[in-house]
Formats: C-alpha cells, sequence, structure tokens
C-alpha cells in the first residue's frame, strides 16, 4: 500500500475526490494538473499546458482532458467525468474510479465488471511531451477503448469560446494525427504506442463548468473543441502509452520511454518523500544552463525574493546536484544596481523588491552555514554582495539608509515587502517606511558583508563598514523594541509605529546576525506562539487586531485584503522552527516536532503530496491560492532537517 492512499468507497464518491488536486511538472515550464477523478474544476487545469514561446513565454492549455471509455459487446463504459453549467455531469466515469496509487507517479484503477484498466500519466522531462499508460489488467475478452481529446488552445488565465477561427483540419501522423487550432501555436501531436483508427468527428462542447472559478466570482463556462475519436484494440494483459506532444514524437519508443521516465521520479514512500517529491517540481531549467524555480502552481512565475527564501530547504531535496550554485548563477547577471526584478521570468522586469537582494545575501549565507564552501561560488558573488550593500547606502528613489543606519523604504501605491497583496488597486498592507523584517535582513547582510570581507582580505570595505554593525543594531532596537510590550514593532515612518503584532518580527528573530539577545528572542517567540501559530503556519495578523480575518473568502479584493491581514502561510514556520531551536535547543523539539506532526495529513488532502499557497488563519484552516507552493514546501523540509541536527547535536 503507497503512503498516501485512499479507501475504495472513497474514491467513488464525486465530492471527495473533485476536491482533491494533483498537479506533475517537467522541468520546462509545462505542467498537467487536474482533480482525483479528472473532473476539471479550475481554467487552469488541463493535461498538457506549455509555455508558448510565440505569446511570450506565457503558459497555455493545449489539451484540456482525455476521455477514455471502455467498448465491450457493443456497450460503451465512460471512465472520464465532467460537469456542465448547473451541476450537469456527463460523462459519470467517476463511478468506476476503484484504486488510487501515489508512489513514484499517480496511478489510477477502474473496474466495471470483470474488467480491471489501470492509468498512469507523467510529463517527459524537459521536453513539452505528456505520456499516459493503460494496462488492461483483467478482461473476459478483447475489448476496444475509445480516446476523445478536447482542446482548448488559450492562455491558462482565459476561456475557450466556440468561433469561426479555429483551424479544424487535422494532419495524419505515425499511430496518430496532429493538429493546430490557431496562428502562432505549435501544432499538438496525438499518437499511440500502437496503430490505432482515428474517425473525425469535429466539434465544440459548451458550457464546461469550472466550478472553483465560479465559487471564486470568475467566469466559469468554456467550450471546448473535439476533433473526433480514436479507438484501439486490447486483450488482458496488453499495455498501451498515448502521447500528447507539440513535436511529432516516435510511438515504438513510447512504452521504454515511459519506463525511464519513471525511475527518475522520486518515491513518495513518507512524509519526506512527499517533500522531496514535490520540491522537485518547481525546478525549471532554460537551454540547458539557466536554473530557476517557479513559486507556484499552477499560475506562477518565478518570483525573485520567494526562490532566494526556498533555495536552502529545496536544496536538501537536491542533495546530489549543486542546485543553489545553479539557481544563484542563473540569478546574478538580472543584479542591477543592487537590486534584482521581482521575477527574472518577467519580459519587461520590474524592481519593487529591496528585501529580493537581502534574501539572496541571506541564501548564500545558509549554504555556508550547511557545510558549501563559499569559495566555490567564486568572486563574482562577493562582489554581487558588495555591490548590494554600497548601493543601499547611497539608496535609490524607493530606498535609502538613514543617518541612524536604518533603511527607509517607499514608493507611493507600491508594496514593497512580501506582503504585496493589492485590494482595490492599492496595496492592502502598504508598510511605508521601515520595515522590521528588512531592517533585520540589512542588518544580517552588513555582518555577513564583513565576514565574507575578512575572508576576500577587502580591507577597504571592513574599513569602511566596521563601525556599522553596531549602529545599526543601536537603531533597531531604539526604533522597533518596546520592552513593556515584548515584542517588535511592524513598521515605523517617523509619523506613526504599527505595533500590530505580525510575523515579520519572526523573521528578525531568526536572522543568523541579530541585534536581539536571547531574552528579547524568547518574549518575541512566545508572543507569536499565542497570537500567530497555527498547525498551517503563521498568520499574517494577532486574532485580537480588530482587522484580522480569518477566512480568504468573497469577491477577489475580500479575498487579496485577507491574506495578509490574518490567512496562515507555511513558509513562516522555517523562521519560527529555527528561532525556537535556536534558543531552546533540544528542549524545543517537542513543540516544533508537535508542529510538524500536523502536516502529514495534507498529504493526501487538498493538492495530493504538496503544500498550498496560504490557508485560513481560523479553524478550519481550508487551503487557499496556489495549490503548491515552493517555498511553503521548502520550509517544511529546511524544519524537518533543523529537528535532524538538533538531535543528533
Amino acid at each position: 500500500m503507497s503512503y498516501v492512499n485512499f479507501p475504495t468507497s472513497k474514491l467513488s464518491q464525486l465530492e471527495f475526490t473533485t476536491r482533491r488536486e494533483i498537479v506533475r511538472t517537467n522541468h520546462a515550464g509545462s505542467y498537467t494538473s487536474t482533480t482525483l477523478n479528472g473532473c476539471n474544476t479550475r481554467k487552469y487545469h488541463g493535461l498538457l499546458v506549455c509555455p508558448i514561446a510565440a505569446f511570450g513565454g506565457s503558459k497555455h492549455v493545449l489539451l484540456s482532458a482525455l476521455d477514455e471509455s471502455i467498448k465491450v459487446k457493443g456497450t460503451i463504459i465512460p471512465l472520464a467525468t465532467r460537469r456542465y453549467a448547473d451541476g450537469y455531469l456527463d460523462p459519470k466515469g467517476h463511478r468506476f474510479f476503484s484504486k488510487f496509487d501515489f508512489e513514484r507517479i499517480p496511478r489510477f484503477t477502474f473496474h466495471t465488471g470483470d474488467i480491471v484498466l489501470t492509468k498512469e500519466r507523467l510529463l517527459v522531462e524537459k521536453e513539452q511531451q505528456l505520456l499516459v499508460k493503460y494496462v488492461l489488467e483483467e478482461a473476459a475478452g478483447p475489448v476496444s477503448m475509445i480516446f476523445r481529446p478536447f482542446l482548448a488552445f488559450r492562455n491558462i488565465h482565459e476561456l475557450s469560446k466556440s468561433n469561426m477561427y479555429v483551424h479544424t483540419a487535422v494532419e495524419e501522423e505515425q499511430n496518430g494525427i496532429s493538429i493546430r487550432m490557431y496562428e502562432g501555436y505549435p501544432r499538438l501531436y496525438m499518437q499511440f504506442s500502437q496503430g490505432c483508427e482515428f474517425q473525425p468527428s469535429p466539434d465544440w462542447h459548451y458550457n464546461v463548468e469550472y466550478i472553483v472559478e465560479k465559487q471564486r466570482g470568475y467566469d466559469a463556462l468554456e467550450d471546448l473543441y473535439t476533433p473526433g475519436t480514436f479507438e484501439v484494440k486490447l486483450k488482458k494483459g496488453d499495455s498501451l502509452v498515448f502521447s500528447a506532444s507539440t513535436f511529432a514524437a516516435s510511438p515504438p519508443a513510447f512504452k521504454q520511454r515511459f519506463s525511464r521516465e519513471v525511475s527518475k521520479r522520486i518515491n513518495r514512500d513518507s512524509f519526506t518523500g512527499c517533500l522531496k517529491n514535490a520540491a522537485n517540481q518547481f525546478i525549471q531549467y532554460k537551454d540547458d544552463v539557466a536554473v530557476d524555480i517557479i513559486a507556484g502552481f499552477p499560475w506562477f512565475n518565478s518570483i525573485s525574493r520567494q526562490t532566494f527564501i526556498a533555495l536552502p530547504g529545496l536544496r536538501i531535496a537536491q542533495s546530489e546536484r549543486r542546485l543553489a550554485l545553479e539557481v544563484l548563477s542563473t540569478y546574478l547577471p538580472h543584479l542591477k544596481n543592487g537590486f534584482f526584478p521581482d521575477s527574472i521570468a518577467d519580459n519587461y522586469p520590474v524592481y519593487h523588491s529591496p528585501d529580493a537582494s537581502l534574501w539572496f545575501i541571506w541564501a548564500m549565507q545558509q549554504f555556508k552555514k550547511q557545510g558549501s564552501r563559499f569559495k566555490e561560488f567564486g568572486p563574482p558573488f562577493y562582489q554581487a554582495i558588495r555591490q548590494i550593500i554600497q548601493s543601499f547606502r547611497q539608496g535609490t528613489q524607493s530606498l535609502g539608509m538613514l543617518e541612524n543606519g536604518l533603511l527607509f523604504a517607499v514608493e507611493q501605491g507600491i508594496a514593497l515587502t512580501w506582503m504585496n497583496a493589492y485590494s482595490y488597486g492599492q496595496p492592502n498592507v502598504p508598510r511605508y517606511g521601515k520595515p522590521v523584517e528588512l531592517n533585520a535582513l540589512w542588518y544580517n547582510a552588513v555582518c555577513f558583508a564583513l565576514e565574507m570581507a575578512r575572508m576576500e582580505r577587502d580591507y577597504d570595505f571592513i574599513e569602511e563598514w566596521k563601525n556599522m554593525p553596531e549602529k545599526i543594531a543601536a537603531s533597531f532596537l531604539l526604533t522597533f523594541w518596546d520592552e513593556e510590550k515584548g515584542y517588535l514593532a511592524d513598521v515605523e515612518n517617523g509619523l506613526y509605529t504599527d505595533w500590530s503584532v505580525r510575523p515579520n518580527m519572526v523573521i528578525a528573530a531568526a536572522m543568523p546576525y541579530s541585534p536581539l539577545n536571547r531574552n528579547r528572542i524568547i518574549k518575541i517567540l512566545d508572543v507569536a506562539r499565542h497570537h500567530l501559530v497555527t498547525p498551517r503556519g503563521l498568520r499574517t495578523l494577532s486574532p485580537e487586531d480588530p482587522a484580522y480575518r480569518g477566512s480568504v473568502e468573497g469577491n477577489h479584493d475580500q479575498r487579496e485584503e485577507a491574506v495578509h491581514r490574518g490567512a496562515a502561510h507555511p513558509w513562516l514556520i522555517q523562521f519560527f522552527a529555527d528561532a525556537w531551536l535556536s534558543t531552546h535547543g533540544k528542549a524545543g523539539l517537542t513543540v516544533i516536532k508537535k508542529l510538524m506532526n500536523g502536516w502529514e495529513c495534507e498529504m493526501s488532502d487538498n493538492c495530493i503530496g504538496t503544500v498550498s499557497e496560504m490557508y485560513n488563519g481560523s479553524a478550519p484552516q481550508a487551503s487557499n491560492g496556489a495549490v503548491s507552493q515552493a517555498w511553503n514546501v521548502a520550509a517544511l523540509l529546511y524544519t524537518l532537517q533543523r529537528i535532524n541536527d538538533v538531535e543528533s547535536e
């Protein structure tokens, strides 16, 4: 029995299987994602979703779904499930779903009468190709399988509607066909590992309904195009592989390629195995040289800040590769005047994240702490640190260093920190002025830069900066600490001090170089534990605050307001655990282990085997946002490793 499994009685329940999702990726920007029963509930769902060069590399749904049916003695038994407007369900293949295994790749078993069929699917690594393997495990006699592909050929954020501009012509390919619905798109090749009969029957299926989009207040009805059906004959023990790709593939190689791809996957035989498998999904290769991190699926590209924060945890899942060096080397050329763009994937990059550069320094610091030799990064990395520190001191349009050594960040109408959700066109948590974690990161970066300068024998830098840590530390405590309250202010800007209880003070407490002593850190963590810590991460605001919102619900703007006014974010666990174990040692393990144990059940809920973007701050802590988020998975891996390190000390 696999680590993630469900009772047969649950698998035939529509609500149970529709609520659980699966996402798989290919390291090339593509993904496949749908629900456990195959009924798409989001416009982002699809079996082959690819970046399209002609459209700036944005992701597009090519193959939305593939309906499978079994034909035996003239009777057609559908295995697929689809929802139309007003909840009309057709077909209803979920009734025959009897078993699910989720070890290296998802494996679905369908049982009807004396027929047992298994299905497995994966994306080929670094190529835009989906492979689906079918095995007729049991059958009293020969059967036929009928396949009907549903095509979208549209951006993941949009919906397809029937139109007169679609190219309906198909071309015959080896064991299949190819089609290109619109200009600018590549052809979609649909082929089988053995001969098949294609029956053209071009048609639109109207008003396919995506219930999750409807619940979120978005347009939810789509028209999908189907060019016809394929029929393949099978007998007991036969296997068949279907391929959907943006290139003409070789059908005789499908089965061997499928087996080879399966062998590359990380086994989900434990909680850690699930996390490592999920972590591997976020890595993206570009031109076989650059390596980036996708922030989350299904709709995110890379986000510089999140990449740097996630790297130490993701690296644990990639111990055999130099992931940190590869990713940081990819980002290094994008450093401009001490700033990294918000995303290096943007065609027109913007520079609205001053903390991203400081997280870049923190990431290198983590790898040095984990045993990496700083020398392996080479002189360009030290020069990058130097450039960031000097640039921040000189200041930019949105950022400047004050005479007291602290950083002041403001750009009207722009959120400059990680709390960057917008409601009604404005940041819902502006944080203009001196954010506490930005200045804690700044103090840490300056201290680490001096540490590296001593290694590099950069005496000019040492002379210029040697007195700055003491100055920054004194100003930090004077600005943010209140002995009576026993915690740090979130923001101070000269006009007011925001004493909202937020998790940013926990980030400050967890910095390797911190202006806080042990007693102050313990007080901060006690406040955080009382107000912020939940089984699904740290809340972004104390429930006792009048502005607190415990559920991420309502229309788009209302949901965005809750993102940083109460929603729980799992990635923050890493910093709470780091600070807690640093101050309490082995005596603190019980608290952190209990926090981590609560995550095991999440592996079989929501998006299977991974962690969602955020959760409600109040019970029940339902998941929200992207179904799989890199820095959340990384934080859990990091914390598990931290527990192991403390236990072995």
